[in-house]
């Protein structure tokens, strides 16, 4: 299986998207994963009072930099977002959605968590598959998942002069590891979709359960003055 952005031949064929066609189906779930994303990151620029560049910088860099870092690390350049118009217009259109709603998109906060752990789940499959199929070993494969979902929230972060929420305590990171590491163990032993949605629904089962349970990351205790 070629990678899913690789070549221009490629992108032209997966125009039409076809449920039989395992390239097709992960670019389906790229693109969900990156209008999720999106969302979360123009909420973010909105709540910070940002105008509405900003927020459409927010929108594409959570949407987007995870594949971006991704592509880098792995040498797939050009990164698909910049050699697909459709990974570009996803982050537009979510920004754009943000922006004029947001009032709307603020009462569905709940509903925007669990889309948010839906995409890191969609994301670290993504992510892994991509590692797996320009050559990668199993370990830096499930790496390059975990960068995928977490690296946009991270650079969203970042340009919003926040701590990552990676860096907080919250389960994050550790769910996507697990997610994409599921998905290199099993690729070549069952189908392609299934243990997409078994490494996907891992990956986004544990995060929910983190949110619901309030279970955080180990961190230091008592003073940090020595």
């Amino acid at each position: 299986m070629r990678a899913y952005a690789s070549a221009g031949a490629d992108r032209t064929s997966l125009a039409v998207v076809s449920t039989h066609d395992p390239s097709a189906v992960l670019v389906v779930f790229d693109l969900i994963g990156i209008f999720v994303f999106a969302i979360s990151g123009a909420l973010v620029a909105v709540r910070k009072e940002l105008d509405v560049f900003g927020v459409l910088v927010l929108a594409g860099t959570t949407g987007l930099g995870g594949g971006f870092l991704r592509d880098v690390l792995i040498g797939a350049t050009p990164p698909a977002a910049l050699a697909d118009w459709r990974y570009l217009m996803v982050p537009v259109v979510a920004g754009v959605a943000a922006f004029t709603w947001h009032p709307a998109f603020a009462r569905l906060e709940r509903t925007v968590t669990v889309l948010d752990a839906c995409g890191l789940g969609l994301f670290c499959v993504t992510g892994a598959l991509k590692a797996l199929d320009l050559g990668l070993g199993p370990a830096p494969a499930a790496l390059m998942g975990m960068v995928t979902g977490i690296g946009g929230g991270m650079l969203r972060d970042l340009l919003a002069s926040r701590v990552p929420v990676i860096f907080r305590g919250e389960l994050y990171a550790t769910p996507a590891l697990a997610g994409a590491a599921v998905v290199v163990a099993g690729v070549h032993h069952v189908p392609l979709l299934l243990v997409a949605l078994v490494g996907g629904g891992l990956c986004t089962s544990w995060r929910l359960l983190a949110i619901w349970r309030h279970w955080q990351a180990p961190v230091p205790r008592g003073s940090a003055s020595v």
